[in-house]
């Protein structure tokens, strides 16, 4: 399934800051790119939305999420929570020119960075790792329809590693010297 991300370029009243970058939504991409476009249907594209007395909103699409079976508990950890979310994870890019198009480019380019979503996943264990490798990770919160949507596949997909029962110490034995 192919997704776009809307980011927030959030205004702020703060003397060390003006803006932050937020994630705004994930939403399907209907859009067809065409073949005589000669843009690869994976490719990041940006252009400017909005803007408004808080901020701009930029679209970003050429994002694909596949679902793989070995990140099943990383999905069933998501749709278990209380809030099921997507995971974007973005950076703050100087070479905004592989990512805007052409007609919003002078927007973005009136900061020195520009904040690009890179990837989309719904697997906690994905986004932790993304994380952990030192990689900006936010949530956007998710549908009932894409919730419902990935708990099919999970239920489909998760199987619980089964649990070993470990045996307490007392019931293990001591380990006491040998005597003489």
């Amino acid at each position: 399934m192919r997704f776009v991300v809307l980011m927030r370029k959030q205004f702020v009243d703060n003397p060390w800051i003006t803006y932050r970058w937020l994630p705004q939504a994930v939403l399907p991409d209907f859009s067809e790119s065409s073949p005589e476009s000669g843009e690869p249907k994976d490719r990041i594209t940006g252009h400017f939305l909005s803007r408004d007395e808080q901020g701009e909103l930029w679209q970003f699409s050429g994002y694909e999420l596949n679902l793989f079976p070995d990140e099943a508990e990383g999905y069933y950890l998501n749709v278990s929570s209380p809030n099921s979310c997507w995971f974007v994870m973005w950076r703050l890019e100087e070479d905004v020119e592989r990512y805007v198009e052409a007609q919003s480019l002078e927007l973005a380019k009136v900061e020195a960075n520009f904040a690009v979503p890179h990837r989309i996943c719904v697997s906690y264990n994905e986004a932790a790792r993304l994380s952990d490798g030192g990689e900006t990770v936010d949530t956007v919160l998710m549908s009932d329809e894409h919730a419902s949507w990935l708990q099919d596949y999970v239920n489909e997909h998760y199987r619980p590693e089964p649990k070993k029962r470990h045996r307490p110490e007392s019931f293990k034995g001591a380990n006491r010297p040998v005597e003489d």
